[in-house]
């Protein structure tokens, strides 16, 4: 695992215990029956600190909505989920995550355990190989320059339905873009307890800004934060 010249993710080898990881990312539709099922309010929704995007904004920058949350992740203005059951849920926090997965007696991936998965059995940057022209077959992420401008060159601006791009060898979806998956583990130089990692990019993510849809690179975030490109797949084991 890992990659030369990461400082958090060198080569390495790991030992891991087996385990199941789910196919998709966790959708709209298996939260809601969580919410509906325990009643439970988002860190977004009683925090209303949601950050949400919307073109045209500069690089890394987000808006914050305190009207956004998982129903409305990126505001009141973009609309709702009604259509969007088969998405992936975002605008929820590792504790949401958590919180789901306590419900649905499942857990988070490690990060390693992630990382596994993603490769299935390869050793590069991507899965499919060298060519990073490929990353459209397999990947939902921001084909444009910079997010000046809308970008749906691959059938979607935001998210899109699980399970839309080319699955990875092992037979996962959306291991790269669409949404960042929140991971259980801390890495070496994690100095706060309230900072929590995720990997694999988003639909958010192009090659000129965070271009993080790799097997080896990992993203931070606080454990309350609420973004519109954040959310999660499970594991079992």
């Amino acid at each position: 695992m890992g990659k030369k010249g990461r400082l958090d993710t060198p080569p390495r080898k790991v030992r891991l215990k087996a385990y199941e990881i789910a196919a998709y990312e966790t959708t709209n539709s298996q939260f809601a029956a969580f919410v509906s099922a325990t009643g439970y309010v988002t860190d977004a929704e009683r925090l209303h600190n949601a950050l949400t995007f919307r073109t045209p904004l500069p690089e890394f920058r987000w808006i914050p909505d305190k009207d956004a949350s998982w129903r409305y992740p990126n505001g009141l203005r973009l609309g709702g989920i009604g259509d969007k059951m088969d998405h992936p849920v975002t605008s929820i926090s590792f504790a949401d995550a958590l919180a789901y997965c306590k419900w649905a007696k499942v857990r988070l991936p490690t990060l390693d355990e992630w990382e596994v998965a993603c490769r299935a059995g390869t050793k590069g940057d991507w899965f499919f190989g060298d060519d990073f022209s490929l990353m459209g077959y397999y990947a939902n992420v921001w084909h444009g320059r910079d997010h000046t401008e809308p970008d749906s060159s691959d059938g979607y601006e935001y998210t899109s339905p699980v399970g839309s791009f080319l699955p990875n060898p092992r037979g996962l979806y959306d291991m790269y873009g669409n949404v960042f998956e929140f991971c259980s583990g801390r890495m070496p130089r994690d100095k706060s307890k309230s900072l929590v990692h995720s990997r694999g990019g988003s639909w958010w993510c192009s090659a000129h800004a965070c271009c993080f849809f790799n097997s080896a690179d990992i993203g931070n975030v606080s454990i309350h934060a609420s973004f519109s490109n954040q959310g999660f797949r499970v594991a079992k084991g």
